[in-house]
This record gives structure tokens, C-alpha cells and sequence, in this order.
């Protein structure tokens, strides 16, 4: 072969190599980029249900206006973060916008977000401004199914499993093409070159698949057997629409009131008809209220609703008596322990003065209400770890004369549960 056309051709077969590993490093960063913003919409949908979606929706009016195009809607995007951090301050300094909102929607000022960073502020807005999913906002379905958040988060993984598998696969092929090229290259150099061996019966291509493929596969495993039991997010529909926002928040009704056994008690128990009718004797209609709308987005008759309390309680409106028709609500319960778990509501409420938000959630922003927190041991361990014992008027832990005694003493600032025993197995595992 001629010198000179035999250089051309290497030459040529390395521009083709070069090409084929330009390709590579391409697919690879389009592949991580991919992730990447699909991790950052991730995180928007999840700060998005956490911290906004109980008072607006995207491209409805609920509670507060409906949130697609509020960067359009604001002169400088900088007062939309002073806005979500603090709108009182905002309403106070007379931006005009702010005050707009504000006496447009009752004069019912926004909660502050104050621990929301720009970032956290931006991956909210680029979910808002993606339109959503229509799924995060599905009602759950009355055979207890969980919140499309859930299944979503599930689909997202699920995707990203298939992205790696074929980003292996690719990577495996161009492999096997650069083989080729290279021998190529190296016949047309006059060099001896020994024959690739394809990709699927190369020895060490097949063992790194795999390996990739057990750690992958053990990966999601592990995953999948870790939230075998886990509920979080867990929202069925309930036989009524009782809204806690209206009841909790609106009405400012304290949590203790229905659920009195939480002080006093291991259970918090769900209240009797009996006292839903103490109040709804009297109030026989939903009037004056803001609207409430169901997580699909549908509104809520809370008129019919109390309707369908009387039909329960066997009370007619009309008469004002009992007709003794009447039959139990089955209410389905959200929050459930295994039965080798041992939690005292009392002990925590009375004892710890504990807030029900804690395990809770913002149970005063919720429609119906879902399982905040996925309720396992290590959320718990973690819990007990970092909440400070109230010793200040609280004889329940006068006991521990020596804590009393270094706290008076400036030896130490605080104590937490951790110290008084409160991650011994024994402590919840009987």
C-alpha cells in the first residue's frame, strides 16, 4: 500500500475513533445533565406538595391564587423570595403587588417559609413553571391507594434504572466499534492485530455488566424491602370530607378537643359522632368558609357533607332530634404502627409536650389528611436524638435530679431524649 494513502487512512480512522469518543463522553454528559434536571424538578414537585400545594394549585384558584405565571406576574423576581419567606414584611414595606394579593384574597396573609433558599424557591417555581404533574394531584383512589407523589417518585426511579441500562449498553457498543477501528487502523500500518472479540462473549465486558447489573439490582432490592410497610404519604378517601384546615386552622379548634385521648392515653383516638354533633347541631351548613377543593382539584359541597354527618349521627336538621337511625362512621386509619411497636401518644403529648405537627405534619393546612413523615424506626431513633427534654415545670422528669442539677450549673445547655434512655430498644420494643 502506498505510504501516503496508507497515512491518510490511519489518519482517517483516528478522526473516526476521535469522533466515536467525542460521541461517548457526549451521551454521557447529556445522560447526567438528563438526571440532573430531572432530580432538580424532582425536588420542586416534592417543596411544591410540602410547602404550597395544602393553599394553591397551579392553574387554579384555591386557598390563595393559582400559581402558573407568578414570575409573570411580579416586576422583580427577588420580592417573590422576600415574599415566601415573609410576606408580612413585604405587605408592611407597600410593594404593590404584594398588597394586591393580599386584600384580593380576604387579607389572608401567607405562611412564611422563612428556611426556603433562593434555590428551593427557583426548583418550586420551575416546577410551577413545567405546569405540574397531573398526577401529583390525583386523589387517592377509596381502596387506600397512595398519593400520585408516591407512584411518581416510583416512576422516576424506575426511569432512571432504564437510563443506566441503556447508557451501559451504548457504552458497550462503542467500545466494541473503537476495537474495530483500532484494528483497522493498526492493518492498514502494515502491525499485526489480533481479532476483537464482539461484546457479548468478551469475558470482561460481561463480568462489569454483571457487576453493574447485582449492584443495581441489589440497589433498588434493598430500596423495595426498606419501604415494605412504610405508608408515607398514605391518603384515603375518607366516608366524609372533614378538612382539617377548616376545623384546625381556619376555626382554630384545638387538636386535643376530638382527640382527647392523646394526653391522657397510649391511643389518640378518633372522635364519636357525639362530638362532631356538639357543634354541628348548630352550624348545618358550610357559607361563610373559603371553598375547599378535593386534591384532584374538584370542590368540595361541605354543606353536603354535614348532610352526610346527620345521616350517620341518625339526625334530622329539620326536627332537631334523633331519629335513631343512625350508624358509625367507618373512618379508615392512616397512621399505623406494626404490632411490635409500642408508641405512647401520651407520653409524648403530656409527658414529652410535644406538638402534634411533630409526627404529624401541618395538619392545619391539610384537606384530607395523609402521613407526613414515613413513621420508621430510624425517623423516630433520629427524633430522640435531637428533641430537647422540656425539664423547665415538668415534674414528669423531676427524677433526674443530676441533669437538673448540671443544667443549673452551666455543665450542660440541654438534654436530649437520647441521654434519659430514649433509644433503648426497650423503650418501644417490649
Amino acid at each position: 500500500m502506498c505510504p501516503t494513502i496508507s497515512t491518510q487512512f490511519t489518519e482517517g480512522m483516528n478522526q473516526k475513533t476521535s469522533r466515536f469518543r467525542k460521541l461517548f463522553s457526549a451521551t454521557i454528559l447529556l445522560t447526567f445533565l438528563t438526571l440532573s434536571l430531572g432530580a432538580h424538578a424532582q425536588d420542586g414537585k416534592a417543596l411544591f406538595n410540602q410547602k404550597c400545594a395544602s393553599c394553591h394549585a397551579i392553574d387554579k384558584q384555591l386557598v390563595g391564587p393559582a400559581l402558573k405565571g407568578v414570575e409573570d406576574r411580579w416586576d422583580d423576581k427577588k420580592m417573590i423570595y422576600e415574599w415566601v419567606r415573609n410576606s408580612a414584611a413585604v405587605i408592611k414595606n407597600g410593594y404593590p403587588r404584594a398588597v394586591t394579593v393580599y386584600n384580593e384574597f380576604n387579607k389572608i396573609q401567607m405562611t412564611a417559609f422563612p428556611e426556603l433558599k433562593d434555590a428551593d424557591i427557583d426548583a418550586i417555581l420551575t416546577y410551577i413553571n413545567e405546569g405540574g404533574s397531573k398526577a401529583a394531584a390525583a386523589a387517592t383512589s377509596t381502596d387506600g391507594a397512595t398519593p400520585a407523589s408516591q407512584s411518581s417518585e416510583s416512576d422516576s426511579n424506575l426511569l432512571y434504572g432504564i437510563l443506566t441500562i441503556v447508557l451501559a449498553v451504548i457504552a458497550l457498543i462503542l467500545l466494541q466499534v473503537n476495537s474495530n477501528l483500532r484494528k483497522m487502523s493498526d492493518e492498514a500500518e502494515g502491525s499485526a492485530a489480533a481479532e476483537p472479540v464482539p461484546f457479548y462473549r468478551n469475558k470482561v465486558y460481561i463480568a462489569v455488566f454483571a457487576i453493574l447489573l447485582f449492584l443495581g439490582g441489589g440497589y433498588m432490592l434493598f430500596q423495595g424491602a426498606q419501604g415494605l410497610g412504610r405508608s408515607k404519604n398514605y391518603q384515603p378517601e375518607q366516608p366524609i370530607y372533614y378538612s382539617h384546615k377548616v376545623h384546625a386552622g381556619i376555626n382554630q379548634i384545638n387538636c386535643l378537643y376530638c382527640h382527647g385521648g392523646a394526653q391522657e392515653s397510649k391511643h389518640a383516638n378518633i372522635p364519636s359522632v357525639n362530638v362532631c354533633m356538639n357543634c354541628h347541631m348548630g352550624i348545618n351548613e358550610y357559607a361563610k368558609g373559603p371553598k375547599i377543593y378535593r386534591e384532584d382539584g374538584t370542590e368540595v359541597d361541605g354543606t353536603a357533607e354535614i348532610q352526610k354527618l346527620y345521616k350517620f349521627a341518625g339526625w334530622n336538621p329539620a326536627t332537631k332530634q334523633y331519629t335513631g337511625e343512625g350508624k358509625p362512621i367507618e373512618w379508615i386509619r392512616i397512621h399505623n404502627l406494626p404490632d411490635h411497636v409500642y408508641f405512647n401518644h401520651a407520653q409524648h403529648v403530656n409527658a414529652g409536650k410535644q406538638q402534634c405537627q411533630t409526627c404529624h405534619g401541618e395538619i392545619q393546612k391539610m384537606g384530607e389528611v395523609y402521613q407526613y413523615a414515613d413513621l420508621s424506626m430510624g425517623w423516630c431513633v433520629n427524633c430522640h436524638r435531637e428533641t430537647k427534654v422540656q425539664f423547665a415545670d415538668n415534674k414528669f422528669y423531676s427524677i433526674y435530679e443530676k441533669f437538673h442539677e448540671d443544667l443549673k450549673n452551666k455543665k450542660m445547655d440541654s438534654v436530649t431524649v437520647e441521654k434519659i434512655g430514649g433509644t433503648e430498644c426497650q423503650k418501644c420494643h417490649y
